[in-house]
């Protein structure tokens, strides 16, 4: 599988190009702030020809290039139905910035607006495009829609996890409570060695991540801990 990728815009959000090689159709995921550049010389080096934008989750780092990713290639955005609104007003649902100081940032193009094409999917979902098959894993806690993408060995993890870290859970829409269900439930389940491609950051391993990131550790430990008895 060919994987590519770069740090994006003013947060360094990682965009990826994922495709089954070079010359075929592909999947872009997460393309940030002033990402456009960097998609179109993946696209052309590569030889590509983009069939789809997935969107971890709807906070405006992450989608903020959408719209005129989708209108270039004229094809459709894909996000949890859960994080739908959230393309609506992207700055807005995201921050507490002005939206009237992010879209100065947008430099007359058409970031920041609404995709025409949004596709909505749920978990255990299963997308079949551009050759590839991929898992929908609903991971609420960094926004109420926020997903994980599995593809056999790989994870596409936006910002449920990071190397050596986890998602903050402070924004709105955020539940750290979720997000520890949801860690338990899909990030400790995986296999060691799944490849883990995270919104921020370097990538990593599950395995790397359950021996060393100081969250999972502290999950992992309490969950092996017996439950006390209680009575006489």
């Amino acid at each position: 599988m060919l994987v590519a990728g770069f740090p994006a815009g003013s947060w360094a959000t990682n965009c990826y190009v994922l495709a089954t090689g070079p010359g075929e159709p592909c999947l872009i995921v997460d393309p940030g702030q002033e990402s456009m550049p960097g998609v179109m010389d993946l696209v052309a080096e590569h030889r590509l020809a983009p069939a789809a934008v997935l969107l971890t989750h709807g906070h405006i780092d992450h989608v903020w290039s959408v719209a005129p990713v989708s209108v270039q290639f004229a094809i459709p955005a894909v996000i949890h139905a859960d994080d739908r609104y959230r393309l609506a007003d992207p700055a807005g649902s995201s921050m507490a910035a002005g939206r009237e100081t992010l879209l100065a940032m947008t430099r007359n193009e058409l970031e920041l607006t609404e995709p025409q094409d949004v596709q909505i999917v749920t978990d255990d979902d299963v997308l079949d495009i551009a050759g590839l098959s991929l898992r929908v894993r609903h991971t609420p806690g960094h926004t109420e829609g926020s997903v994980v993408f599995e593809l056999s060995d790989t994870m596409v993890a936006g910002d449920v996890l990071f190397a050596g870290s986890i998602g903050r859970t402070d924004l709105p829409g955020g539940s750290h409570e979720q997000m520890l269900q949801s860690l338990s439930r899909v990030i400790l389940t995986a296999s060691d060695d799944m490849r883990v491609l995270p919104g921020h950051g370097p990538e990593t391993t599950i395995g790397r991540e359950r021996a060393t990131n100081p969250f999972l550790r502290a999950l992992v430990q309490e969950q092996s801990v017996p439950a006390r008895k209680t009575g006489l």
